[in-house]
């Protein structure tokens, strides 16, 4: 099954503590069904010091379910993603603006 969220798109939680921020996906886990967004779901993980790295509390973004992301489309809503058959070539389309994503 083709991806509706891909690594670079501009997201929206849908639910959760972040309920309403916005991000960039910097990884996705299709297996999983989880993705990495910049600025949400931050956890501070306790780093052992070595002696390349300072040790310390460092904030982290942890994965989010897929299902509580929504693609932000160029009006700044929240979107669904559809796909459809242009020429030889399937694209993602904005289901409230019918724009090519």
């Amino acid at each position: 099954m083709a991806a509706k969220l891909r690594k670079g798109d501009k997201v929206i939680v849908l639910a959760g503590k972040d309920k309403g921020k916005t991000g960039e996906i910097s990884s996705v886990d299709p297996k999983a069904g989880k993705a990495v967004v910049d600025g949400v779901n931050i956890a501070v993980r306790h780093v052992k010091q070595s002696q390349t790295t300072q040790g310390g509390r460092t904030p982290k973004a942890m994965p989010i379910q897929l299902s509580n992301l929504a693609f932000v489309d160029k009006n700044g809503k929240a979107t669904r993603v559809g796909f459809k058959i242009e020429g030889d070539k399937k694209v993602r389309v904005a289901k409230t603006t019918g724009d090519v994503i």
